[in-house]
């Protein structure tokens, strides 16, 4: 698999995220797909998992990450982002790092660091 059809498909489950399509979204994972908290809390594992975690996610009004930066590293997608979100304690806005592994055009694996939360 290329470079460019690796940043394809995090481009394209990017703006899935952003557009809260859900059916778009789950394609772009792997059945088995796994999400951590770097460097290695498993927070969903498998497709299921996923699916749950952003059904729930996507109803936030205000849920958009904004891309900051991407870079292809050692055959990882790394993405700078700042996440708005809609937290019980209100909106904010969430630096995060997401280092994305792909197996056969599909995200296989996915590491996130997360700053502490700004309120708006």
């Amino acid at each position: 698999m290329n470079e460019e059809t690796n940043l394809d498909l995090i481009n394209t489950q990017l703006k899935a995220y952003n557009n809260k399509d859900i059916d778009l979204f789950l394609k772009c994972w792997d059945t088995n797909a796994k999400m951590f908290l770097h460097p290695k809390t498993l927070i969903a594992d498998g497709i299921e998992q996923i699916k749950e975690r952003h059904l729930i996610r996507f109803q936030e009004p205000d849920l958009y990450a904004k891309l900051i930066s991407r870079n292809y590293y050692d055959g990882k997608i790394v993405d700078s982002e700042v996440v708005t979100r809609n937290l019980p304690e209100g909106k904010a806005t969430i630096e995060v790092l997401a280092i994305y592994e792909i197996e056969n055009e599909k995200i296989s694996k996915v590491w996130f660091l997360m700053g502490e939360p700004k309120f708006l």
